[in-house]
C-alpha cells in the first residue's frame, strides 16, 4: 500500500532538496536589530498604478530608514496576463521617483543580490520542494476534477446558499485513496495540487496588523489550488515561499488582500515558517456620483503613474502628496521643516489611515506648485528640459536653442520671499510663456486683441508709440514702475486707480491701464507673468519692433 511519500515522488521524481537545504541556501539576513526587510512584488502585467506606487513608496521608506533591504520580485506567474517588457518598465518608472531597489529584479536580463532568482518563474525549483514536503505530510494532494466539476460544485453551493469553494464535504478528492490517486496519475489524468486545510470557517482568528490593529477574521477553510496544471505555483502559495526565504520582515500590501490573510496565515503556520509583519494600506478611493470607488485602471487616467510623467507633475510633488495619504502628520511636519528634503520624514503605521484615502489631484497640484515656486531656476529648467526631451520635443528644441534665456523666464518672480506660484507641472509652463518666441507672437491675430473698450484707438497708440521711444532698462522693479506712473501722467492719466478713481472725469485712465496697454502689445493678452521682466528679457530692440507691428494693426 503506497504512502504520501511514494505519492511524492511520483509527482516530483527530480527533487531531492528538502526545505533544510533551503534554509541553508537563503540564511537569515545579518542585519541590525529593528532593520525592515520589505517587497515590492508586481505583476509584469501593465502599466505602473498609482496605488502600486504608493505601497512601494511605504514598503521602500520603511526598509531605508530603518537601515533594512528594500527588493523588488517579480511575479510572474500568471502567463496569460502577462505583457513583455512591463516589468522592466515598472522598474523604470520607480527610478523615476528615485525608488531604487537594493536587491532584486531589475530587468529580464538583470538581477542584484543573493536570496533570488527575483522572478517567481525562476523559482520552480523552489516551490517544488516546499509542495513535495506538504504532500510528504500529509497536507497537499493531486485534484483530478475538471473545469466543468467545479462548475457544477459552484451551481449546487448557490442552489443551496452555501459558501462556494473547494472545501471539506464539497473537496472530492481531499481524502481520496492514495493508490488511486497514483493509478490516474501513471494514467495520464490531468490535475492540479491543492493545501489541505485543517481550518472551519465557523472560527475565528485574531491577527494584529501594523495599521489597522487588533483584528479578527474567519478562518479559512479552502482547499486552495497552490499548484497550476502548468505547473507554475498560484500567487497565494508562491508569495508565501518567497518571503520566508528572502526573508520579509513586513509585508507591505493594499487592504483588498486582507480577505485572503487566513489563507497565507494557515500556510505559514503548516510549514513551520515564522509569520511576517502584515500591513494592509488603505485603497486609494475617487468619489463618483456621491459614491466612493477604487481608482480605476479603465475609468481613470490618473490611475496610471505614467498619466503624471506625460503631464509632467514633478516628482517631488506627487512624492509628497503620497507621503500626505501615508502619513496623517506629514502636512505639520513639512510646514515646520521646509528646508528638509520629505525623505527626512520618519513614515509610521500608527499614523497611518485605516479607511480608504480619497484621491485629490488638486491637492498634487497644490503642492508641486508650491514645491516648484521654491526651486532655482536653474535647477527647474534642466526638470523641465529633461522631461520636454521625451514628451514635448517642440518644447525641448525651443529650450536648448536658448538656456538663458529660458532659465531668465522661469527666474520672473522666483527671487522673492513668496515668489509666484503659476506652475503646477512642468506642461503648464510652456503655454504661459509661449509669447516669448517669435515664431508665436508673430502668429497671434493682433487685429483682435482685447483692449480696454474705455479707450479709443488713437490713445492707445500715442502711448505704446511714445513708450518706444523712452524705453529704460537700467531701473530697478520699483522706480521702473514709478517712472511708468509718471510717464501716463503726460499723457492724461492718474498716477494710480485710487486718484483715477476719485475724479475719473479728469483722467483718461489709470497707470494699471498703461501696464495693461504694454502687457497686450508684448504678449498678445491682458494676463502675463511680470511686465517689468518681460520688458527686460525682450530687450530694447524687441521691444520697440512688437510696439511697432501692434500699431500697425489697431
Amino acid at each position: 500500500m503506497a504512502n504520501y511519500k511514494d505519492l511524492a515522488d511520483l509527482i516530483f521524481p527530480h527533487i531531492n532538496n528538502t526545505i533544510e537545504d533551503l534554509e541553508k541556501r537563503y540564511p537569515e539576513r545579518n542585519l541590525k536589530e529593528g532593520a525592515e526587510v520589505t517587497r515590492f512584488a508586481p505583476s509584469p502585467t501593465g502599466f505602473l498604478h498609482t496605488g502600486s506606487l504608493f505601497t512601494c513608496l511605504v514598503s521602500s521608506r520603511f526598509a531605508k530608514q530603518s537601515g533594512g533591504v528594500f527588493y523588488i520580485r517579480l511575479e510572474d506567474t500568471d502567463t496569460k496576463r502577462e505583457i513583455e517588457g512591463s516589468g522592466a518598465s515598472l522598474v523604470e518608472q520607480l527610478s523615476v521617483f528615485d525608488i531604487i531597489p537594493d536587491e532584486g529584479y531589475i530587468s529580464d536580463e538583470k538581477e542584484i543580490g543573493s536570496y533570488g532568482p527575483y522572478k517567481q518563474s525562476d523559482r520552480k525549483e523552489l516551490y517544488e520542494i516546499v509542495i513535495k514536503h506538504l504532500i510528504e505530510i500529509g497536507r497537499a494532494y493531486p485534484c483530478f476534477c475538471s473545469a466543468e466539476e467545479l462548475a457544477e460544485l459552484r451551481k449546487e453551493q448557490e442552489a443551496k446558499k452555501e459558501i462556494p469553494g473547494y472545501y471539506g464535504k464539497y473537496a472530492k478528492y481531499r481524502d481520496f485513496p492514495i493508490d488511486d490517486a497514483i493509478a490516474k496519475i501513471k494514467n495520464g489524468d490531468p490535475y492540479i495540487i491543492r493545501f489541505k486545510s485543517m481550518g472551519d470557517h465557523n472560527n475565528k482568528i485574531s491577527f494584529h496588523d501594523e495599521i489597522k490593529g487588533d483584528l479578527e477574521l474567519t478562518q479559512n477553510d479552502q482547499d486552495i489550488v497552490i499548484l497550476k496544471g502548468d505547473g507554475l505555483p498560484t500567487y497565494h502559495f508562491a508569495h508565501l515561499v518567497d518571503d520566508h526565504f528572502m526573508r520579509t520582515t513586513v509585508v507591505t500590501r493594499g487592504e483588498e488582500w486582507l480577505s485572503s490573510l487566513p489563507i497565507h496565515l494557515e500556510l505559514f503556520d503548516t510549514l513551520g515558517f515564522k509569520r511576517p509583519r502584515y500591513a494592509h494600506l488603505p485603497v486609494i478611493m475617487k468619489v463618483e456620483d456621491g459614491i466612493r470607488r477604487k481608482l480605476s485602471k479603465r475609468k481613470d487616467p490618473e490611475a496610471a503613474v505614467s498619466y503624471f510623467l506625460e503631464q509632467g507633475y514633478p516628482k517631488y510633488g506627487f512624492i509628497e502628496y503620497l507621503l500626505t495619504i501615508a502619513n496623517s502628520n506629514y502636512e505639520a511636519w513639512r510646514d515646520e521643516n521646509l528646508d528638509k528634503d520629505f525623505y527626512d520624514f520618519k513614515l509610521s503605521f500608527d499614523k497611518m489611515g485605516v479607511d480608504g484615502a480619497l484621491f485629490d489631484i488638486a491637492k498634487v497640484a497644490n503642492i508641486s506648485k508650491e514645491r516648484m515656486a521654491y526651486k532655482k531656476a536653474e535647477d527647474l529648467a534642466l526638470e523641465v528640459k529633461t522631461w520636454a526631451k521625451t514628451y514635448d520635443k517642440s518644447f525641448y528644441d525651443r529650450i536648448i536653442n536658448n538656456e538663458k534665456q529660458f532659465i531668465d523666464i522661469l527666474n520672473i518672480d522666483r527671487q522673492k520671499e513668496k515668489p509666484r506660484k503659476d506652475y503646477a507641472k512642468y506642461s503648464d509652463i510652456y503655454p504661459v510663456i509661449a509669447f516669448f518666441y517669435d515664431d508665436v507672437y508673430k502668429a497671434i491675430d493682433k487685429t483682435n486683441l482685447e483692449w480696454n473698450p474705455a479707450m479709443d484707438k488713437e490713445t492707445i497708440k500715442e502711448v505704446l508709440s511714445g513708450y518706444s521711444k523712452s524705453i529704460d532698462l537700467s531701473l530697478d522693479e520699483e522706480n521702473w514702475f514709478n517712472s511708468l506712473k509718471e510717464y501716463g501722467k503726460a499723457y492724461g492719466f492718474a498716477a494710480d486707480k485710487k486718484e483715477w478713481k476719485a475724479n475719473k472725469e479728469a483722467f483718461k485712465g489709470h497707470s494699471g491701464d498703461i501696464a495693461e496697454m504694454l502687457r497686450i502689445a508684448l504678449t498678445g493678452r491682458k494676463n502675463s507673468p511680470n511686465l517689468y521682466f518681460i520688458i527686460h528679457i525682450l530687450g530694447v530692440s524687441k521691444v520697440e519692433e512688437r510696439i511697432q507691428e501692434i500699431i500697425k494693426n489697431i
